[in-house]
């Protein structure tokens, strides 16, 4: 078959199936924003990158930008329809982005398959889940409705889609949940494994090995949409109860989701001004973004890693940190309790309880008895169910073989 990958950030969620595919024996091309600087497995071609979309229409602003991408990525698709005589069998695209949005006038034949992330809802999600933060106004549900256009869009276009966790999948209403497949994006469970020898060069000098007494925090931006406020304001009594911890904090002092303070520059900023003397800094350590080597020995080294999430997207670094055997605390919310089940092969606390956090963390820094057996469980999680290579490849190949024949 000939198959074209889009996405904006290419290879993005498919930096294993497109190889895998182009292995068999398939055409596999990708097109990709022209600013996109990250390696491709794949022969890559680029569309124009859109200009800011100016509007003065806060509800329409959302559309207005992804149809706008969604135009060049099509004019893309056209000069390779027109100039090259591409025409593929299957597409397999994010709509996140809107860039599969016209693709059915260029390629009408072609099967259409798209990476269902996430359904914006405008109550049981994300949307008011954290009063302090976002307060829950009629305002913000109806700028979430108009965020969703171009989802619904996207999906009702789509012959078929595939979501990473049955989390996501159950975001979308019953009409367009019946589209979707559950496999998640697959976890190479060689390379991120338990590592006893493991260890961290901190920036200052010290190393830090497996089986300090380190507790690790991971997210892409330090927000609370990854509970970076709940787990700041725990700190102070886990220092304070366990004086030889070292603290690893791993993230970008940005916002990947949700908006920035009101009052500061940062989540990191606004945190340490209300924590004031509360911490010892000497054993807080902010690293910012890690290389990915970094970030591996970290979760290996960490005595407990703490993992905290809105009712939102599941972050990779869980399931990494799950299949590198790591002492998971995590927030009781439902994204998580699909792969953790408390006491199992990790812990769980409530999202909003400071105390119960600190007291679970504490707990596992101390040497929690059932420590071996949960981070055995937590590995064995993974490797029966999220394994790259022995499942999720195997089953996404076989979902994308399937639809293709179809055509």
């Amino acid at each position: 078959m000939k198959i074209l990958f889009i996405h904006q950030n290419f290879p993005g969620q498919f930096p294993h199936l497109a190889p895998a595919l182009a292995a068999r024996g398939h055409e596999v091309l990708a097109l990709t924003d022209e600013k996109n600087q990250r390696a491709s497995p794949v022969r890559t071609l680029r569309y124009k990158a859109p200009d800011p979309v100016k509007t003065d229409s806060p509800l329409g602003r959302s559309y207005s930008e992804h149809a706008e991408r969604g135009l060049l990525a099509a004019r893309g698709a056209r000069a390779l329809r027109d100039r090259h005589d591409f025409h593929p069998d299957v597409i397999i695209g994010h709509p996140g982005w809107g860039e599969t949005l016209f693709l059915r006038e260029i390629w009408p034949k072609a099967r259409l398959l798209v990476y269902a992330e996430l359904m914006y809802r405008t109550r049981g999600h994300d949307v008011g889940f954290d009063a302090e933060i976002a307060p829950d106004r009629d305002e913000t549900r109806i700028m979430t409705v108009a965020r969703s256009a171009h989802l619904i869009q996207a999906l009702v276009q789509a012959d078929a889609a595939i979501a990473p966790t049955r989390y996501q999948a159950d975001s979308f209403p019953p009409g367009l949940r019946e589209k979707i497949t559950v496999i998640h994006d697959g976890i190479d469970t060689e390379a991120v494994a338990p590592d006893p020898g493991a260890a961290l060069t901190l920036p200052d000098g010290r190393v830090l090995r497996a089986g300090d007494e380190v507790l690790s925090f991971v997210s892409r931006s330090l927000e609370p949409y990854r509970g970076f406020h709940v787990f700041m304001r725990a700190l102070p009594e886990v220092l304070k109860a366990r004086p030889g911890a070292q603290v690893v904090i791993v993230g970008a002092e940005g916002t990947s989701y949700g908006a920035k303070p009101r009052d500061a520059g940062s989540w990191k900023e606004k945190m340490l001004a209300e924590l004031g003397g509360r911490l010892d800094l000497g054993r807080v350590h902010f690293l910012g973004r890690l290389p990915y080597a970094d970030y591996l020995s970290l979760i290996r080294v960490a005595r407990v890693h703490c993992y905290l999430t809105y009712l939102f997207v599941l972050s990779w670094s869980l399931t990494e940190a799950l299949s590198a055997g790591a002492y998971v605390v995590g927030s009781d919310t439902e994204p998580v309790r699909e792969l953790i089940t408390d006491g199992v092969n990790g812990r769980l606390v409530p999202f909003f309880d400071v105390a119960a956090l600190s007291g679970a963390l504490v707990r596992g820094l101390a040497g929690d008895p059932q420590a071996d057996a949960i981070r055995a469980a937590a590995r064995a999680t993974i490797t029966a169910d999220y394994d790259l290579r022995r499942h999720s490849l195997p089953r996404q190949i076989a979902w994308v073989e399937s639809l293709g024949a179809m055509r």
